[in-house]
């Protein structure tokens, strides 16, 4: 089930422009990873949206801030050469941050580290986008949103549930725009 342009205004109201430009890529990603019904739709538009504030960011405003500057050295994001932290910070529409995530999207998405090289590609549109389905599909996202176990989804995402009122809003949107 793909979504329009228009339905993703009504979701997302302030995404403007980039609605246009995010649509296509969207399905395309959402298609591949399976994110096909109404539910797994309304949750994943429902995060992206707060991730991206509304397809308007790409890559993390970078402060940095003291969450920010943790990011040197945290072996469990994979952050083991210096310089990762800012290097690798989060990008796409769901923010993938950190050494080992990026290689492991580069790998899932190209077959290679070229995300390593060249992190800056997840700003594209299309890589955007399909890096965002990816997290979603191997953290087991889609299944959670089948059983509308939302703030689970947002705690995989997040990390905790910053943002949960703004997420929430936007999933009701997203139920009732794709119903």
């Amino acid at each position: 089930m793909p979504i329009t342009e228009q339905q993703l205004l009504q979701i997302l109201p302030n995404a403007g422009r980039q609605a246009g430009v995010f649509v296509p890529v969207l399905n395309t990603a959402m298609s591949k990873y399976g994110i096909v019904s109404p539910l797994r739709i309304a949750a994943f538009i429902a995060q992206v949206g707060h991730e991206s504030g509304q397809l308007r960011w790409v890559r993390e405003i970078w402060g940095p801030t003291v969450q920010q500057a943790g990011y040197e050295g945290r072996a469990d994001l994979g952050n083991t050469v210096p310089g990762d932290g800012f290097k690798c910070r989060g990008r796409g529409l769901i923010q993938v941050t950190g050494r080992a995530n990026y290689l492991e999207c580069s790998l899932a998405l190209f077959g290679d580290d070229r995300l390593i090289k060249k992190p800056e590609l997840l700003e594209q549109p299309e890589y955007a986008a399909m890096s965002a389905a990816w997290f979603w599909s191997t953290r087991g996202l889609n299944t959670l949103a089948d059983q509308g176990e939302f703030v689970k989804i947002t705690r995989r995402i997040n990390g905790g549930v910053n943002g949960l009122a703004e997420r929430v809003a936007f999933y009701n949107a997203a139920l009732k725009v794709l119903a």
